[in-house]
């Protein structure tokens, strides 16, 4: 038995496998294609670069360059043809955004419209400056008037050449209350006039008064009508000097609206006459309020100057 037993006993044999390769995943896979991904970007970008214009890349190099610069211009996404950046557009090889035809076309006649418009102002201005030149000249070789020179203030305004004859007290233009020139002044009216007939601009005339009451206060003959009639006896005066009476597009009384001096509103220097030798920018503002219906003395005077104020066409 024992014998037996020993014969069939079971030989057990360990076999073990080498070699062979064993499951991983597919995370090979993955990275595979990653690479073959950025292989193809890479020779399609390479492929782009080398088929791009000079002016392809200099567009994309000031975008990139300057971004937010281009974003607050409005030139980036807006589809508006103004706003393209350089280098865009039909041609990149231009440094400049393009625009249509017509708006070049209108941007150049605006353009040189304003160059007109500032070239016949400085010619305007210059022309203005002389006559100032001339009206000095004209009262220094006049040895009547040359005592007067102090009584003649000349300055440039918005609305052109201002000649200014102010009172004194031992020299007024007029007596209290009254609107007849007196005969030194009635002569330096006439001569100004004589001066003003060579230049071709309109004329405004001011009459200003001092601050002292006169008359009948609001409700009779005041200070306002009086201003109107001085203005208006000097322009006569200008007439009789040989200035053309078309030439006078405005007389009107403005009191003691707008004093000379200020700190003093019953300073001698504020009963004044001012003569405006007008620029065309103060007659096209002037027929500009006509042909909109309003009153254009209203915009130079803070008192009832409509009352008061006249025009070429029905001077008082």
């Amino acid at each position: 038995m024992s014998g037996d037993s020993k014969k069939l006993q079971p030989i057990i044999i360990k076999k073990i496998k080498k070699g062979g390769h064993g499951h991983h995943g597919g995370a090979w896979k993955i990275a595979y294609a990653d690479f073959v991904t950025a292989m193809m970007a890479f020779f399609l970008l390479m492929w782009l670069l080398g088929s791009t214009t000079e002016g392809d890349k200099k567009g994309l190099a000031d975008f990139f360059g300057s971004p937010l610069k281009v974003a607050l211009g409005g030139g980036s996404g807006s589809g508006d043809a103004s706003h393209v950046i350089k280098g865009g557009g039909e041609d990149l090889s231009r440094t400049h955004g393009q625009v249509k035809q017509g708006d070049i076309e209108a941007e150049k006649r605006t353009i040189n419209l304003l160059a007109l418009k500032a070239e016949q102002r400085a010619a305007e201005r210059a022309r203005l400056e002389e006559l100032k030149k001339r009206v000095e000249d004209v009262l220094a070789s006049n040895p009547r008037l040359a005592s007067m020179s102090s009584q003649i203030r000349l300055d440039m305004t918005s609305e052109g050449l201002r000649i200014q004859i102010v009172d004194e007290n031992n020299r007024p233009m007029f007596d209290s209350g009254s609107s007849i020139v007196k005969p030194y002044m009635r002569e330096l009216l006439r001569i100004i006039g004589d001066v003003l007939t060579d230049v071709p601009n309109r004329l405004t005339l001011e009459g200003h008064t001092d601050a002292k009451p006169f008359g009948n206060g609001e409700r009779g003959y005041s200070n306002w009508e009086l201003s109107a009639d001085r203005a208006n006896a000097s322009r006569r005066e200008l007439l009789e000097g040989g200035l053309p009476e078309a030439r006078v597009l405005r007389v009107q009384g403005l009191a003691s609206s707008h004093p000379l001096e200020n700190q003093d509103p019953l300073s001698p220097t504020n009963r004044r006459i001012s003569i405006i030798v007008m620029n065309r920018e103060a007659e096209d503002r002037f027929f500009e309020k006509l042909s909109d219906g309003a009153d254009p003395s209203l915009s130079d005077s803070s008192g009832p100057a409509d009352s008061t104020s006249t025009s070429a066409t029905a001077v008082r």
